[in-house]
């Protein structure tokens, strides 16, 4: 195949008439062509692209407040824990309930009537019955009683003694300002969640009274654990812990990946016989101790699982929750990983030296051009800064609703104690409404997240490509002034004329990504339909799409990289570039198909080491106190786990691209070098020669007779 009507080497070799055009170009002419600029509209869709990502984050800066996240709105709309309320609520953080009987009429069936609706204040923690009385807790204080904020704090919210005849009596018939506490109640998830469990000491006082009855069912303990408990709160309070855990989030997904990476790389360069076998037995290592993490956060082993409950609580009361649920699936799902793991390393053990000896030419490359190890540090820095910003407009996004009056069809009545007297007329309480262009605008914050990740990475690659490209076909001439040189070379180069043609791949990655994702959620979706769930053809259509899907991803991928060699090489747009590859790779594909499996298996589970590790120091990190107990408990260590996760895989994915990057397009390279001189590599270091004519003897040697 030759390119362009030409040979390779003719653009990117290194000849007297191309040294003679720049002798400022490293390498005296390396890569010089008749390029232009690529794909240019799509790198003006990507720039359109990231003014709408300002516009829908300022959107959210403006109409989110995180707290909106964690803690859950009074009867007057302010949020619990607001300094901006009135009155001052940044002390008071639990979410209390004051009628039982609202509760537990909320929460009938045939109630027109939601949770919400209930009346709720805001508490520093949750009330207890008396062990010899009666204790009452009451509305803020204003209107004729004389008392602050802080004096009602200290008198535990009670000043029935202060009241009028009038205010008495309304309080005896559950309209306030005051209402008993019958109840024992503990705060799950910064809501007071009651245990229908009487006092019968403080049930006895307010009979004697002359109250009220009091409903005593069940349903007033499950209607605020189905509240507490529902996806959306779930959802939020998954979100809030990103918010909770950012130290976490820096330290494991941003610095520790970075030293790990560059330990691994320079492992690689100066021990690099070993490294598939010390690969292998860390990756296994790590993945069965961030198992057992799992196992003990679930409370299958050891005494130390999740509980939902903040503060101290009783023993012998036990309240689940849905984070408990997804931490035993989760906990399943690391299970079949570890055994899935750990047959794939056997799998893999006998062809470890075909893995060597592809590791030893990326090794080469490393050693002549240093500046390969500390390039990812610029795109990680640009990519740290983006997630930064992401992550906070996520969490503003997430908070972004309005706060808005229920429209509740009720007879409740309350005691206004600035009206001073008993109201039916503004019953209703407040919830936080989100319109549908908010669920829009979440799915393209997410669309934006994987569109610049892939970007940036598709950048890092390609300018490495370049280096490595230059590299082999200096044909061993490289000087000492050139290896910086290269990877400054093939940045401008990309900066210049290929920026288009990585917005274009990126893109393609990010649409096929997201219609998986569209299908997977009509998929679930379906699940609730009888006539699909019944049906083995809708069963059938959608197993097989994601499949094909799921294929056309992974190829997608592969091509992807491939094609950002050959960008780096010819100066092509992405199309061309990608016919390129694939044809060049196609032909030679008996030849160095096992030796590019293996070196990337290898490689695979090297990320997968980077990303387990920052998992596993993730859970060490949230098992401070800091994390469990407090204003900054996390509802769940699962969220920061997995993002610190998939943060060290994608900082170990732009470092270890130095290593991937480097054995394609030696590879590629190799192919074209071969094809234009008759099946003889001229332009090929002796280490990669040495490695091809040797891959059948190790096929022997491997795999026996």
């Amino acid at each position: 195949m030759s390119l362009a009507g030409g040979p390779l080497g003719a653009i990117i070799g290194r000849y007297p008439s191309a040294a003679a055009a720049d002798e400022q170009d490293p390498g005296g002419g390396v890569i010089r062509h008749d390029r232009k600029c690529r794909d240019w509209p799509f790198l003006i869709l990507f720039a359109a692209f990231w003014v709408a990502m300002l516009v829908n984050s300022s959107f959210g800066f403006n109409q989110g407040n995180p707290l909106r996240l964690t803690f859950g709105l009074d009867y007057k709309g302010n949020i619990c824990g607001s300094k901006h309320a009135e009155p001052d609520l940044h002390e008071l953080d639990v979410r209390y309930w004051m009628n039982p009987n609202q509760v537990y009429q909320s929460g009938l069936k045939s109630s027109h009537i939601d949770l919400p609706d209930a009346k709720a204040i805001c508490l520093m923690e949750c009330p207890l019955p008396a062990e010899d009385g009666l204790n009452f807790v009451c509305d803020y204080p204003e209107g004729d009683i004389r008392l602050s904020v802080d004096d009602w704090i200290d008198r535990d919210y009670d000043y029935f003694e202060f009241l009028t005849p009038d205010m008495r009596n309304s309080s005896l018939q559950l309209q306030g300002p005051c209402y008993p506490v019958i109840f024992p109640s503990v705060n799950v998830y910064w809501s007071c969640q009651f245990i229908a469990r009487a006092s019968n000491v403080s049930l006895k006082h307010w009979q004697q009274m002359g109250g009220v009855s009091i409903d005593e069912n069940m349903l007033i303990d499950k209607t605020i654990h189905n509240a507490i408990n529902s996806k959306s709160a779930v959802l939020k309070r998954y979100v809030a812990d990103i918010g909770k855990s950012w130290p976490v989030l820096i330290v494991c997904g941003g610095l520790l990946p970075v030293f790990l990476s560059v330990i691994w790389l320079l492992m690689i360069r100066f021990f690099v016989a070993g490294m598939p076998w010390i690969t292998i037995v860390v990756f296994n290592a790590l993945v069965i101790s961030v198992t057992m993490f799992f196992y003990i956060k679930a409370g299958w082993i050891g005494h130390d699982p999740l509980t939902v409950v903040i503060g101290e609580s009783d023993p012998y009361v036990s309240i689940g929750g849905r984070e408990i649920n997804h931490l035993h699936a989760a906990s399943v799902l690391m299970t079949v990983i570890m055994i899935l793991s750990f047959l794939t390393s056997l799998a893999i053990a006998r062809r470890i030296l075909i893995a060597t000896s592809v590791l030893k030419v990326a090794a080469k490359v490393i050693g002549e051009v240093h500046a390969l190890i500390a390039f990812p540090a610029v795109p990680f820095l640009i990519l740290a800064i983006f997630y930064i910003f992401w992550f906070s407009a996520t969490l503003h996004l997430f908070s972004a609703g309005q706060v808005i009056r229920n429209d509740c069809n009720t007879d409740w009545c309350s005691y206004d104690l600035k009206l001073g007297k008993v109201n039916c007329d503004s019953c209703c309480g407040y919830s936080i409404h989100y319109t549908p262009h908010i669920g829009i605008a979440i799915l393209f914050h997410f669309l934006g997240f994987y569109w610049a990740t892939q970007f940036f990475i598709g950048c890092s690659s390609t300018v490495i490509a370049g280096s490595v490209a230059s590299y082999y076909w200096a044909h061993g001439e490289i000087s000492h002034d050139i290896p910086f040189r290269t990877v400054v070379s093939s940045l401008k180069r990309l900066l210049r004329y290929s920026l288009g043609s990585v917005a274009l791949s990126s893109l393609i990655l990010s649409i096929v990504e997201w219609v998986r994702f569209i299908l997977e959620t009509l998929r679930r979706r379906l699940k609730f339909v009888d006539s699909a769930h019944d049906s083995w053809v809708g069963k059938t259509v959608s197993s097989s799409s994601q499949c094909c899907l799921g294929c056309i991803d992974w190829t997608l991928k592969s091509v992807n990289r491939n094609a950002y060699i050959m960008i780096a090489i010819t100066g092509k747009s992405f199309c061309k570039a990608s016919e390129l590859a694939t044809g060049l790779i196609m032909k030679n594909i008996l030849r160095i198909g096992k030796v590019n499996v293996i070196g990337d298996v290898i490689l695979m589970l090297g990320k997968l080491c980077v990303s387990l590790f920052c998992a596993l120091f993730a859970f060490i990190m949230l098992d401070k106190h800091k994390y469990r107990a407090g204003h900054n408990k996390i509802s769940s260590p699962l969220i920061p786990v997995l993002v610190s996760w998939v943060l060290g895989y994608i900082v170990a994915k732009l470092f270890f691209a130095v290593v991937e990057m480097s054995i394609d397009t030696i590879i590629l390279s190799f192919c074209q070098d071969s094809e234009e001189h008759q099946g003889n590599a001229q332009y090929a270091p002796p280490l990669l020669m040495e490695t091809l004519d040797e891959e059948s003897e190790l096929q022997r040697l491997t795999q026996g007779p």
